[in-house]
Order: C-alpha cells, then sequence, then structure tokens
C-alpha cells in the first residue's frame, strides 16, 4: 500500500501536467489561427483566378475554369500598370539596396557626428504615417517644380524603403567578424576588393533578405504612390480604381503570378542555403589532404 501510494502522481503534479499539455495544444493551434488569417486573403485571391466569371464583377464564385491563366494579359491598361510597377519597384529596390548596405556599413564600422540622428530618422521613416510621408513628398516634389509621374515613385520607393534595408543589413552585420577583412588586407587586398571577395559574400543573405523586401514593400505601395504618381498608373493604383466597377479575374491572375514567383525565389533561397551548408558541413569533415 505505502509503495502503491508512493508510485501515485500528486494532484498538484497532476494538475501541471494538464496545465501544461493544454498550453502545448493552445499555442500551436492560436498560431496556426494566425497564419490563417494572414494568408486567407492570398487563398481567396488565388481561388477567384480559377473563377468562371461571366462579367467584369469577380465577387461570387460561379465555376471552375483556366482560361483567365491563357490569357492574363488581355486588359492593357492592366497590364501597363503592372509593368510600371515592376519597373519602378525594380529601379527603386536596386538604388535603396545600394545606399542602404552602404548606410549600414557606415553605421557599423564607425562612430561619427550624427551618427544617433541618422539612426532615429531611420525609426522615425518606419513609424510615420504613410499619409504624413506622401503628403509631405508631394509637398516637396510641388515647391521644387519636380514634375509628378514614374520619376517621383521611384524617387518616394527608394526614400521609404531605405532603413528597412539599412536595419535589416545591420543586423546581419552583428555577426560579421571584421578579423576576415583584416586578414584579407594584410594579404595585399585593396579595401575595394576586400569588400567584394570577403565582406559582400559574408552579408550577401542580409542583403537579398533586405532587397527581396524592399522590393516586397515598393511592389505592393498604395499610399504614398497615390500621392505622387501624378497620371502613372501603378498595379495598385489601377486595382482600386476597378473596384468601382469590379475587378476583373486578371487581376487575381496577375496577382497569383507574383506570389508564386515570391514563393519560388524564397523556396530557391532556402534550397540554396541549404545545399551551402551541407558543402561546407562536408568540407569542414573532410580530412585535409
Amino acid at each position: 500500500m505505502a509503495v502503491a501510494a508512493a508510485a501515485r502522481p500528486a494532484p498538484r503534479e497532476t494538475s501541471t501536467v494538464r496545465r501544461s499539455r493544454l498550453t502545448a495544444l493552445l499555442l500551436p493551434g492560436y498560431a496556426h489561427l494566425v497564419i490563417l488569417w494572414l494568408f486567407l486573403p492570398i487563398i481567396v485571391m488565388i481561388a477567384f483566378a480559377f473563377n468562371d466569371t461571366h462579367g467584369r464583377y469577380n465577387f461570387a464564385w460561379t465555376g471552375f475554369t483556366l482560361r483567365w491563366f491563357a490569357h492574363p494579359f488581355n486588359i492593357p491598361t492592366l497590364t501597363s500598370a503592372a509593368v510600371t510597377s515592376l519597373w519602378t519597384a525594380l529601379t527603386a529596390t536596386l538604388i535603396s539596396t545600394c545606399i542602404g548596405t552602404m548606410l549600414a556599413l557606415a553605421a557599423h564600422r564607425y562612430d561619427f557626428r550624427g551618427k544617433t540622428l541618422i539612426d532615429a530618422v531611420l525609426i522615425m521613416n518606419i513609424a510615420a504615417s504613410e499619409v504624413v510621408v506622401g503628403s509631405a513628398l508631394l509637398t516637396l516634389f510641388v515647391t521644387y517644380g519636380v514634375g509628378l509621374g514614374a520619376t517621383t515613385v521611384v524617387l518616394s520607393q527608394v526614400m521609404f524603403s531605405i532603413p528597412f534595408v539599412a536595419i535589416t543589413v545591420r543586423a546581419r552585420l552583428a555577426g560579421f567578424d571584421p578579423a576576415l577583412e583584416e586578414a584579407a588586407q594584410d594579404l595585399g587586398a585593396s579595401p575595394l576588393a576586400t569588400f567584394f571577395l570577403v565582406t559582400l559574400p559574408v552579408i550577401f543573405p542580409g542583403v537579398l533578405a533586405a532587397a527581396l523586401l524592399a522590393l516586397a514593400i515598393c511592389l505592393d505601395d498604395y499610399v504614398i504612390t497615390s500621392f505622387v504618381a501624378g497620371n502613372v498608373q501603378t498595379f495598385p493604383l489601377w486595382v482600386y480604381g476597378a473596384t468601382r466597377e469590379g475587378v476583373p479575374p486578371q487581376v487575381n491572375v496577375i496577382g497569383t503570378l507574383i506570389f508564386t514567383a515570391g514563393v519560388l525565389i524564397a523556396v530557391g533561397g532556402a534550397g540554396f542555403r541549404s545545399w551551402r551548408a551541407r558543402q561546407f558541413a562536408r568540407e569542414s569533415s573532410s580530412p585535409i589532404g
């Protein structure tokens, strides 16, 4: 009897085990619900890309079809808006990635007057309301007589995407060993050669992540672009204007293609990093011959 009583768990321990099991079920369930909520608009967009609608309105499911994927660019204005969005976003991403990476390197390596102010400006730019930023940019362009169009869209996208690039690259630089650059320069490499042969390959995953983040932000921006676009139509602006009469299924098709391209890039990047990790592990474990 004494042995059986000793083997039986105490009531408090049983309650703790039950509570931990309940927590182990609730937290993953909550996380899955949040992920589903975030992906629900994308799921609806992909589903309605296959909707066999017979009119311009695309808000009710009427059947399954693949015909919209056969002719996704049948609407010339929509195609032009999508091309404009891709061109402006890619251009702004390239410029902001270069500037943001250099800014991150300077802020990480050197202590200079105004460094704290630059950090504060970067954070304020991210935290500021898009309406405020858009109206400020519009006032700036109008004051100095800059014509609104694709150029002002690119300049605006560069302005609000630089902080995201700089902060992302600085996070990557936090684990960077400066001894690698010192070793390269001791072996005779110039500062430029050291950057391209040593620094950039090490921080490249962070630079790539920053560039993809900037591309996503520039590609889907509506609020700031609506202030500075003038007569230029980007993809978000065109879609918003089309909602007054009904969204054509080609919008969902183009959105699905863009989303698929992003997923393929992410999967490809993950596969490449996994392959590099396996290669590094194989080279590290192989005997030096």
